[in-house]
């Protein structure tokens, strides 16, 4: 239930959007006042894979990775090209995907697009 998501979606094609290091952060929340963009994720739920003898070798995390971009001319471009980076380096982790929020926050105005991740690793 610790799913290796930092590590994972730190790719170049993401670092090219987000510097280096990466502006990507856990428990679904970013620090007050950081530059867009930015990427949050937190875990939905977590399962393990029991066994009948012994402990599990595996979780099954459900993961939700928000990509944030904004307010500006060309934001909306930047977080689409922010979530298909993301959705790259998933989909090369072997990690199933899909998008399921595409909106934009109506108090600070920044764009998000959210990716939900099925995210299976060994212990």
């Amino acid at each position: 239930m610790l799913a290796p998501i930092y590590r994972t979606i730190n790719t170049a094609a993401v670092r090219a959007i987000l510097g280096n290091p990466p502006r990507i952060y856990g428990s679904g929340l970013a620090p007050q006042g950081v530059t867009a963009p930015y990427i949050t994720w937190f875990v939905v739920a977590g399962r393990p894979y029991d066994h009948l003898s012994g402990a599990p070798g595996a979780d099954n995390d459900s993961i939700q990775i928000d990509c944030w971009a904004g307010p500006g001319d060309d934001q909306e471009l930047v977080c689409i090209n922010l979530a298909k980076a993301v959705r790259d380096a998933l989909d090369a982790a072997g990690q199933a995907n899909r998008i399921i929020i595409d909106t934009r926050e109506p108090d600070t105005k920044l764009f998000r697009i959210g990716l939900q991740v099925e995210f299976i690793h060994n212990r």
